[in-house]
């Protein structure tokens, strides 16, 4: 088969695989466009390679050779990019779906690069259904009281607030599982220069975490409130 009659599956590996990585690029996330596109069309061009790249050496005597090895180091090849997504901050992990995103997209690249247009059509429409349609199943689960969520609090030094929003945690019924200082310096406010601290919290609690974190916001000294998920992937 020459190489012009099969170079229609790199073009659907581009397509697909940059259609993957705009979702990401609009999510703003680190692993976008670029990175998306290169693994998938890279993933089509290995699965070429390994279907055709060997074809003058196969049918020779005394040749034994599987070309399906070079489309089986692809899978394994692809978690280098993993293990450079995926991070670790204080027993959270991050990333997970960033790598899983990269996995799946050499998949479509291989089916593309396979001869496989439907399964790599079909591949990338169930990537944007989990994208889309599964966060919203995922907010409408029962959530855990053992579920870990981070609450940043950025405050003025010297006035206790500390105190009043570890309590305000408590009667909220949130306990602390972690927790994290660090002092960010001074801020001018009204005429006069404080010290600003940031804490990073780990709460767990079945109660509404967004009603906490609008509380929190309203207290005097408090200069600004971030909650999140901790478990929230990096996608």
């Amino acid at each position: 088969m020459h190489e012009i009659d099969i170079v229609w599956r790199l073009g659907l590996a581009l397509l697909l695989s940059s259609a993957i990585g705009v979702e990401r690029e609009m999510r703003q996330k680190t692993a976008g466009l670029r990175t998306y596109t290169l693994v998938g069309v890279g993933s089509a061009v290995f699965m070429l390679v390994s279907s055709f790249g060997f074809a003058d050496v196969v049918g020779q005597p005394h040749m034994v050779l599987d070309p399906s090895r070079v489309a089986a180091q692809i899978v394994s090849g692809i978690g280098f990019i993993g293990g450079g997504i995926i991070f670790v901050r204080r027993d959270t992990v991050r990333g997970l779906t960033t790598a899983a995103g990269a996995w799946v997209t050499a998949a479509v690249g291989m089916a593309c690069g396979g001869d496989l247009p439907i399964i790599g059509v079909a591949t990338t429409l169930v990537y944007f259904i989990v994208a889309y349609i599964y966060p919203e199943l995922v907010r409408r689960l029962p959530s855990s009281r053992d579920a870990p969520s981070d609450l940043r609090l950025v405050y003025l030094d010297g006035h206790g607030i500390l105190r009043e929003a570890l309590a305000e945690c408590a009667r909220r019924g949130f306990s602390i599982s972690d927790l994290s200082i660090k002092h960010d310096g001074v801020l001018e406010t009204e005429g006069q220069t404080a010290a600003v601290v940031t804490v990073e919290l780990e709460v767990r609690g079945r109660g509404p975490l967004s009603e906490l974190a609008t509380e929190l916001n309203e207290m005097h000294g408090i200069v600004d409130v971030h909650a999140g998920d901790a478990n929230a992937l990096s996608y």
